[in-house]
């Protein structure tokens, strides 16, 4: 290199500086490669160091299941084992699951789109007593209009009123017949009672709503006593 026609002269001093400034480039470099080395060391140290919950799994327990029979409109009780938590409208509703994804199942005796999805809530509750003319009571389409609280409705070992809330979906895409769809509620209904024996009346809600019927059928405005779906001996 030629300034005003003269070799460009690079001072000591200058190279001097030079080499000590490429050298702190370099050293730092390292440094920072091995600050980089260590974070991953430590951020892979910790993941394998903490401690790892272990999911929480439902001991494996026998439920009876009231399934429907298209061909003799009967319900016949079917053991299945399955995993079921202990609080009681996790439970029902488990269990629930399962009665309707037999009922999904190919080849189901009875059935009915849907599956476990179609169950959105249990609601478990103190069991009011029903109030109802007695004629009234006698007809199929009677509903109690007065429900009032029980004297043990604070009692935690009296009976329980179980509130089934069902999917709009489930609604939508079940088999039109009356028959069919009482079968379908007093399946639910024995269901329920054959596991939760405290459970003696049922209602039904849609997407958390009343309905008048399931699918233009059995009349979902009613109370249903659980007791009266189970199969005599």
């Amino acid at each position: 290199m030629e300034v005003g026609g003269q070799p460009a002269v690079i001072s000591r001093f200058q190279a001097v500086l030079f080499v000590v400034l490429l050298a702190a480039s370099g050293i730092m470099g390292v440094a920072l490669w091995r600050q980089l080395e260590r974070a991953h060391e430590r951020m892979v140290q910790g993941k394998d160091s903490a401690p790892t919950q272990a999911p929480q799994i439902a001991p494996e327990e026998q439920a009876t299941l009231l399934v429907a029979n298209d061909q003799d409109n009967s319900l016949l009780a079917q053991v299945q084992t399955m995993p079921l938590p202990q609080d009681p409208g996790s439970r029902a509703r488990v269990i629930l699951g399962k009665l309707l994804d037999l009922y999904a199942a190919p080849g189901a005796t009875h059935p009915v789109p849907g599956g476990a999805s179609s169950i959105a809530q249990v609601f478990l509750l103190p069991a009011p007593s029903l109030t109802a003319n007695p004629a009234d009571a006698k007809s199929a389409d009677a509903e109690p209009r007065s429900l009032r609280p029980s004297a043990s409705a604070a009692d935690t070992t009296g009976p329980l009123l179980a509130v089934v809330n069902l999917t709009p979906g489930f609604a939508a895409s079940h088999p039109s017949g009356i028959e069919t769809e009482t079968l379908t509620i007093l399946s639910i209904c024995g269901t329920l009672h054959a596991n939760l024996p405290r459970v003696t009346q049922v209602r039904f809600l849609v997407d958390g709503l009343p309905r008048p019927t399931l699918a233009g059928h059995a009349d979902l405005t009613r109370t249903y006593l659980a007791a009266d779906a189970v199969p005599r001996p």
